[in-house]
């Protein structure tokens, strides 16, 4: 309904619109003639006030001897002079007047016959035209609803090739293989060799896996065809194996070719699990996927390349030999290669000459090709605001913090006091860290608020690190508990800004002994969430031991909470000058750096120690 109202406004708009140009053909320009009777013009021409008469079928128009004009009408059957005799005008006064006959045939005449049923006719033609043209589009949409939306990247401006992937040397050297097949299969099909069905591109977030696919599709120079897998899936059953089954048929057109699914545990989740049943439209989707991979000709060049950051929930089926031959596991990149990857962010910035890169990367463990970019990014933004011309290191250091924990927030009121017990609270947790030799060493300390955060302690490890020991989950867990004793030992009262330090030590400790095995209650898990995810989390867990073993977990988690607090707090309570000295240089310059925080600390002669549970 909406539509045909929107149709037959737009066939009113144009009506008007050509109404409106045709009263410029007959509009006249200058004053409009006054209109009289055929009586008064009849005294006139006996007055002689009348010059001229022009005949236009029943139409006067009148010359007056004033220079003005007039307009009038006569009777359609009987002519002008004849009109104006019967109305007492003498032949005297008739020959005094120049009368004129204009024939009906002029431009203005014409288009006062035709357009006005022309207009008519054109509107209800393009009303027409257009109610039946939403009908055909709605028609297409219907046969096209099984047509999958995908996009297409094969120009040279979208191409990308390995040299622009910084790091991920081992994933690039699985994929060459996969290059050469596409760009030589005949070699391989000649000797017997299958050609793989898809390759698995596993890892966290941000790792670039997409990147990496289209690099895969740039280096073979073939079709890079990209869709999301929760684009399979519809409220109407059927439609995504549909769609499924077009994707496939387009990309044998185009082969040699490359299909990207990216998230594919959209769809590819572990059948049966109670989800959904077996008509369900996302394992319907899943199974022509299947299908269509072992549906593949041994000469179709179409590789299947997916992404995924939850392997374990895939579908077994999808893992076996002849679907997904290969999986390529993305990690997070090490030292070097956030090097490598800054480098290649920071191409077409404009950059101080003492900006470093490594200094960069080293301040950034743990962050994923993503937020590096973003980092860079963040950079740049900064220094503009800043009015500056170039991007300079302290740019992007700042812009590390500020993608961690978010921006500054100088300008937020604080009450003296709580400046204080801030100041005090990220002190507790710097002691604390210094004084444990398993601790990461503190990089900066600042009571500036970010984010949610009223100040924060940054702490980064010296070297990667894969591998976490028992010990330097101690002291994790010990230094956690550093803003809290600080708060009670000088103020005697805690704040609520200890919460997420409190939560994250006691997740720790709960790990520590259910996963990692790191209690006394010996090598092994607890607890199972096996065929428990929903929307991918873990909605509960399995409980695999007996009520008196969870009481044993229990006092183990609390064993840990325990003599880490013991420790800290022996750490605070003996270096209270010390906690004092930093709190002090804290409220005053409200940030240190690390150089100016361990001259702090050697300063008191303090020596790290370890905590031995």
């Amino acid at each position: 309904m909406n539509k045909f109202v929107r149709s037959f406004l737009i066939a009113i708009a144009i009506l008007f619109t050509v109404s409106f140009i045709f009263s410029f053909f007959t509009a006249t320009s200058g004053p409009a003639p006054k209109n009289v009777s055929i009586g008064t013009l009849a005294t006139d021409i006996s007055a002689g006030k009348v010059k001229s008469i022009t005949v236009n079928g029943s139409d006067l128009k009148v010359g007056l001897s004033d220079g003005s004009s007039a307009v009038s009408q006569k009777e359609t059957e009987t002519g002008v002079v004849e009109t104006l005799r019967s109305l007492g005008v003498s032949s005297t006064s008739l020959a005094a007047v120049n009368i004129t006959v204009e024939n009906q045939s002029g431009f203005n005449y014409w288009m006062s016959i035709i357009v006005p049923p022309l207009l008519t006719i054109l509107a209800m033609a393009v009303l027409f035209w257009l109610i039946f043209r939403q009908a055909k589009n709605g028609a297409n949409q219907a046969f096209s609803f099984g047509k999958v939306n995908i996009r297409l990247f094969s120009s040279d401006k979208d191409k990308v090739t390995f040299k622009d992937v910084a790091g991920l040397k081992e994933a690039k050297e699985e994929l060459t293989e996969v290059v050469d097949f596409l760009k030589h299969p005949q070699k391989f099909l000649e000797i017997g060799a299958r050609i793989p069905r898809g390759v698995l591109l596993v890892g966290p977030p941000g790792t670039g896996k997409t990147l990496l696919a289209r690099a895969v599709a740039g280096e073979s120079n073939v079709p890079f065809f990209h869709i999301s897998a929760s684009e399979f899936v519809e409220m109407f059953v059927g439609v995504g194996a549909s769609r499924v089954r077009d994707l496939f048929q387009t990309a044998k057109k185009a082969a040699p070719s490359i299909i990207f699914i990216d998230e594919i545990d959209a769809v590819g989740r572990e059948r049966g699990s109670g989800l959904g049943g077996g008509h369900d439209e996302r394992e319907q989707t899943l199974n022509q996927i299947l299908v269509e991979m072992d549906g593949f000709d041994r000469d179709t060049n179409v590789i299947v390349v997916a992404a995924t950051n939850r392997p374990d929930i895939l579908d077994s089926a999808l893992l076996r030999p002849g679907r997904f031959d290969r999986r390529v596991v993305l990690d997070a990149p090490d030292i070097n290669d956030r090097e490598e990857i800054l480098k290649i962010h920071l191409k077409g910035k404009k950059l101080d000459k003492s900006v470093e890169p490594r200094t960069v990367a080293v301040r950034t463990p743990g962050f994923s090709g993503a937020d590096l970019a973003n980092l860079v990014n963040e950079a740049a933004i900064l220094a503009a605001r800043k009015n500056q011309k170039v991007v300079l290191q302290q740019d992007l250091l700042d812009s590390i913090e500020k993608v961690m924990l978010g921006p500054e927030r100088r300008g937020r009121a604080i009450s003296q006091k709580e400046k204080e017990v801030t100041a005090y609270h990220e002190a507790g947790h710097a002691l604390v860290a210094a004084m444990l030799k398993d601790a990461d060493p503190v990089h900066k300390v600042s009571i500036i608020s970010r984010g949610i955060a009223g100040g924060y302690t940054l702490k980064l490890p010296l070297e990667e690190h894969r591998l976490r020991t028992r010990s330097q989950f101690l002291a994790d867990l010990a230094v956690s508990f550093g803003g809290y004793i600080a708060e009670m030992t000088v103020f005697g009262d805690v704040t609520t800004g200890s919460s997420s330090d409190i939560r994250n030590a006691t997740e720790t400790a709960k790990e520590m002994v259910t996963n990692y095995g790191m209690s006394e209650l010996g090598p092994r898990t607890f607890g199972r969430t096996e065929g428990m995810v929903f929307l991918g989390r873990e909605i509960s867990a399995e409980k695999d031991y007996s009520d008196e073993v969870g009481n044993k977990i229990d006092e183990a988690v609390n064993n840990f909470v325990k003599k880490t607090f013991d420790a800290a707090k022996g750490i605070i309570v003996k270096n209270k000058k010390a906690l004092d000295k930093i709190a002090q240089v804290l409220m005053e310059k409200e940030t240190l750096e690390k150089d100016d925080f361990y001259a702090i600390v050697k300063s008191f002669g303090l020596k790290p120690i370890s905590i031995k549970i």
